[in-house]
């Protein structure tokens, strides 16, 4: 597969606290976790629609894979695995697993 950047979906804590982010401990609330086409000579950086279809312009880019889960690695995700219940199922489909 090509390579892919992973994203957020997330609720917008300005819209959530009445006090904006300040209030809501300056935290997006991740929503649900997609994964789109890196843009073309940009790895890293999605492309304008992920797997599934989404505009990812409102989306947030994930932080890089961490160190300790190498992508390709027995066991490895594609994704942050605190967020494995916010999985996109046709994003996941869509990227595949070894």
């Amino acid at each position: 597969m090509s390579a892919m950047a992973v994203v957020y979906e997330v609720q917008d804590p300005v819209a959530a606290h009445p006090g904006g982010a300040e209030d809501g401990g300056g935290e997006a609330v991740v929503v649900r976790v997609h994964a789109a086409p890196s843009a073309p000579g940009r790895p890293g950086v999605p492309g304008p629609r992920t797997f599934c279809g989404r505009d990812t312009f409102a989306m947030r880019a994930a932080p890089p894979q961490p160190a300790g889960q190498p992508a390709g690695q027995p066991g490895a995700t594609w994704y942050d695995t605190r967020y494995a219940d916010r999985v996109c199922p046709a994003c996941d489909d869509a990227v595949g697993t070894d």
